[in-house]
């Protein structure tokens, strides 16, 4: 069983970093994937090339058992649509391994008005990412396409490759890409919210300074 993580990743820090943590763990995930998009469709547009959020992703995740950086997103190009993506996936890995498509709380209140939801939910298992005691969400229409679809058990991931949600509390840690970029154009230190090899790519090549 695979996890995958999408976002722009400018930079990686280490909240994105302890969630994915621990989501393999909880999950027992063999793999998962962090795969930088290329041109976001629900968020503000990357700030840095394509090639130096790969580098920094490649740095962030190197020597870590499990982690990889997957880069088929910024090799399409054009808008990253995740159902192109699991499509992508899905011709490479087969219809029966189980994938797990990670998700914030945030990201998982807009997932109806993604590219074709439902099928983006047959083609994977949807792991919300969550505050400990966070509640349902209150809309109907979520409330509804979760009502057959929920599971409480890691273990019933396992049993098909995809079409099913679980929500997994996470170390939330109060750490921001844009937080970042502000402190570095302020001609702050980031220090001690991202690695250290992370941040010596920052510094080498002089980037989010105004």
């Amino acid at each position: 069983m695979i996890g995958i993580l999408g976002g722009t990743f400018d930079p990686i820090h280490y909240g994105h970093l302890r969630t994915a943590l621990d989501v393999q763990q909880a999950l027992g995930l063999d793999e998962l994937r962090f795969i930088p998009l290329a041109n976001a469709v629900h968020r503000d547009q990357p700030e840095v090339p394509a090639a130096l959020r790969l580098a920094m992703l490649e740095a962030a995740i190197a020597g870590e058992p499990g982690f990889v950086a997957d880069d088929r997103e910024l090799q399409r190009g054009g808008r990253s649509y995740t159902l192109d993506t699991l499509l992508s996936l899905r011709g490479e890995l087969g219809d029966e391994l189980p994938i797990c498509l990670l998700l914030g709380s945030d990201a998982f209140n807009g997932f109806l008005s993604w590219h074709l939801p439902e099928l983006v939910a047959e083609l994977a298992h949807l792991v919300v990412m969550t505050r400990p005691g966070q509640a349902l969400p209150e809309d109907p229409a979520l409330q509804a396409f979760l009502s057959s679809r929920l599971v409480d058990e890691p273990e019933a991931l396992r049993r098909s490759p995809g079409g099913t949600v679980i929500r997994l509390p996470v170390t939330q840690l109060e750490i921001s890409s844009t937080g970042i970029r502000h402190l570095i154009g302020a001609g702050e230190s980031p220090r001690f919210l991202l690695p250290d090899e992370v941040l010596r790519l920052i510094e080498r090549h002089q980037i989010y300074r105004n």
